[in-house]
Order: C-alpha cells, then structure tokens, then sequence
C-alpha cells in the first residue's frame, strides 16, 4: 500500500475498485457520509443525477454506487471500465453531520482493488473547519486512469461543495400559502362567436371540416379568459385529431404521469412542462366524461398527485408541478412549507425508475376499474435504465384495459420504450413512443395526433381480443 501526501497521485491498475471513508467513531464524534460526483468535460456534472449519495445511492449508468456504512466507514465502489466516456473525473467526497471535520479523528481514504482486495492507495486528511471536503479524486490521463490525494475542505458544507460543480440542492422555498377563497361571481354568458367569413375566391381549404363536436366541461368558466380561449381552440383541435382516426365518440379516463428526475429541471424552470400539464388538460377535456384527470410525479419514487379538475388549472400548475428534491440538508428534516395536498419532492428523489411509477398507475387501474379504456399520458426526457423492469411491466399490462403512451422531451436515450413497437410476443400492441427535440415549437394539431394515433387502433385490436368490452 502506498500512503500519499495531499496533491500526490498513482495510477491505478485495477478496473474496479472500493473507497472506504474511514474515522474513528465514538462520542461526540461528528456523523459522516461519503458521496461521489461524476464529472465531465469542464469539471461540471451533466446533471443532478451525476450525484451518488446516500439518498440516491446508485448512478443511473450503475459504474458508481454507495454501498453503505458502517461505525467508522462509509464505501463507495467506482467500476472504472463502466464509466461512460464523457467522464473524466470521480471526486470522492465526505460531509460531516453534527459538527466540523476538525472533532472526526483519523479520517482518512483508503482505495481498494475490488477484485483482490489489495490496498491501493492511503490517504491521511487533515481538516478543520470544514464540514465537507474532497478527499481525492479518481481521474483519465491519456486512457489510463489515476488516483490523487485531494484533501479540499468546503466550510460551506455539502451544498457548497456540489454546487460549485453544478449540483442543485437548494431546498424549496416554503410555499406561499394560498389566498382566502372569495365567492365566486355568477359568470356573465358569453356570446356566441361571430360567424367565420365565407372563404374568397381561391382561398385554401381548411385541412380538416370544423365538424368536430367540443365537449363543454364543468368548471371552464373559472379559468383566465386567456387560459379558456386556449382550452376552447386545444379541445376543437382533439376533435379533430380523434375524427382523422376515427375516434369521434370515443371516451376514456386520461392519467398523467411527469417526470420529475433531476434532469428535468431546466424543463421546470423554464415553464415547459406546465405548459404540457396545460395542453394535456385539453385531452382530458374532451375524453373523460367529468373532465377530470388523475396524475402522477415520479423520479427515485413515484407520488401520485391530487386529481387535476379543470376549473382549477392554474391553482394546479402552481402547487403541483414541481422537481424532484435531494435531501441532502439532513435526512430527518420535517417538510417545510408544504400546503394540504402537495406532495414532499424530497421523496420523491430524482432519479430514473420508471417501472416504479408505471406499476403504481397499474394497481390504480386494477383498483378503479371503470367502463372506458384508459390513457395514460406519460411524459419523461429519458435517462431509462431498468429495461427489464419496464418491459416486464408493460408485458404484464398487455392484458389490462390501458394504453401506455409515452412521449420524450429530447435526445437523451429512451432504452426499451423507442424498442416497444417492435417487441414481439404481446397478444395487442398496448405502447406508443414518440420523441421531440422541443416539444414547446411542436404546433398543437401535429401533437395531438401524434398522441391519439396509435390509441383508437389499440382500442379495436383490445376489443377483438377480449380485453376491452
């Protein structure tokens, strides 16, 4: 074993390999956690999933991963063949909770070969003040891979830390709480439209007749008028979409389901997937009888929300649609700021496991079982790795009256759900799977007949299968 210097690096032979945070516990002894970041190119991580810690204990590539801890050790295990080529550093990291560094005795890193067991590499960390610090980092030079004695302290802790690398870990502001209810006004009756002008001589025809017969929904005249007028203009538009499939009189329960994983979060932040929630309340407008819509958030674990009314969109969008959490500030800490019904993103966590969600909305189904097929409406930016998980889950459902359609928001790998179409073996095709660069520039009549092609025609294979009455 070699015992290196703060700044001194080796290079490491082994493909695989274990780091042992290691301390003398006791009394009064500080607890600590040791956590890695993947990084890429410019020192940063390409999202908050590159964060291994002990609420999101593996990496979604399944190369980093946080085996647990025992009094005095804590271990990481690096498969260094496994990495993904884009990253170029592993920073093996440590927060102390319930003091500083400077009252942990004999910290320490230790690098182990995971295969033989032989020690690599020791490290003696000298800290103080701090309450987090990278104890050393694993790094590529010209294909081969190093280890070096890093030893930097952050008096800022564990948040500070990952955020100078691109982590978010803010906690949520507390939620405002909501406004006294006043009594609604009777609303005034609006006029009829005026009549469209006959078309000039000449003129294009319009692609589809406005034929389309428009449900009205309770609740509608509660909405913004600006919210409304895009609601009328969205549903006329599903109409049309159904009739194009021959659809017309169709109905059925809608359920929605969000990604919420970290990744997601720029899609959050800029208002992308409230603006989805909006266009898809269309589809559930004109489908359901009661307009109503049951939904879900889902990263690490899967929440189901409260059902999302029509005539209380906008009070929806604000409480509901929301991010998965770390909770990386304490792991017994009371939500805060929560109003009655909103869900806990802490727990939710923010990693890929679809099949979680997807046999939560299963059981749901079994348990509510009404005349209409279901639609579920689900909507991800990729990121999946448990295939087997989900192709078991979604074979299984073949039999159940519910058709999966899932649409991906960008570029990022959508394993065994782009592959779906083509799986052999299932009595009815029962997935769809489309994906868009950005979904926000895809006009409305192009997404929903993207969403309701393949559902009337699972609808009459299902009926000729005896799945559906």
């Amino acid at each position: 074993m070699t015992t290196l210097s703060k700044g001194a690096n080796l290079p490491v032979g082994a493909v695989s390999v274990r780091a042992v945070l290691g301390w003398a516990a006791g009394p009064g002894v500080p607890d600590v956690d040791a956590s890695a970041l993947l990084l890429a190119g410019g020192g940063r991580v390409r999202s908050d999933g590159d964060f291994v810690f002990y609420n999101q204990p593996q990496h979604a590539s399944g190369a980093v991963r946080h085996l647990g801890k025992r009094p005095g050790a804590d271990t990481l295990a690096v498969e260094l063949g496994s990495l993904e080529p884009d990253i170029e550093r592993v920073l093996l990291c440590a927060s102390a909770d319930g003091g500083t560094f400077g009252y942990v005795p004999g910290l320490h890193l230790l690098l182990l070969d995971a295969v033989s067991g032989a020690e690599v590499a020791h490290f003696p960390i000298e800290a103080g003040p701090e309450t987090a610090l990278v104890g050393g980092e694993l790094y590529r030079r010209a294909g081969v891979w190093k280890f070096r004695a890093v030893g930097q302290g952050y008096a800022s802790g564990l948040a500070g830390l990952a955020t100078d690398y691109g982590i978010t870990v803010d906690d949520p502001p507390p939620a405002p709480a909501p406004a006294p209810t006043a009594p609604r006004p009777v609303p005034t009756p609006t006029p009829p439209p005026a009549p469209a002008p006959a078309p000039t001589a000449g003129a294009a025809r319009p692609a589809e007749p406005a034929e389309a017969v428009v449900h009205l929904v309770k609740g509608e005249e509660w909405l913004p008028e600006d919210m409304r007028g895009r609601l009328s203009l969205r549903k006329e538009q599903v109409a049309v979409s159904l009739r194009k499939a021959g659809a017309q009189d169709l109905t059925a329960r809608v359920v929605l389901v969000l990604d919420a994983s970290g990744s997601m979060s720029t899609l959050y932040a800029r208002g992308t997937v409230a603006r989805v929630v909006e266009r898809m309340a269309a589809v559930a407008a004109q489908l359901d009888d009661d307009g109503e819509m049951q939904a879900w958030t889902f990263a690490t674990n899967p929440a189901r929300l409260p059902d999302l009314a029509l005539g209380e969109l906008p009070e929806w969008l604000r409480l509901h649609v929301r991010v998965g959490q770390m909770s990386v500030f304490g792991r017994k800490k009371p939500p805060k700021g929560l109003v009655p019904g909103q869900v806990d993103m802490r727990q939710v966590g923010f990693q890929n496991e679809e099949q979680k969600v997807i046999a939560e909305v299963r059981a749901f189904v079994r348990a509510h079982p009404v005349p209409a097929p279901t639609l579920v409406l689900f909507f991800s930016d990729g990121g999946v790795y448990r295939n087997a998980e989900i192709e078991r889950e979604l074979r299984e459902a073949v039999e159940e009256p519910v058709f999966w359609q899932f649409v991906g928001l960008g570029r990022a790998g959508f394993g065994v759900l782009e592959r779906f179409d083509t799986l052999p073996g299932r009595r009815v095709d029962n997935v769809g799977f489309f994906a868009v660069d950005d979904i926000d520039r895809i006009p409305d009549a192009e997404l929903y007949d993207r969403l309701l092609s393949e559902f009337p025609s699972w609808i009459r294979a299902a009926r000729q299968a005896a799945i559906l009455r």
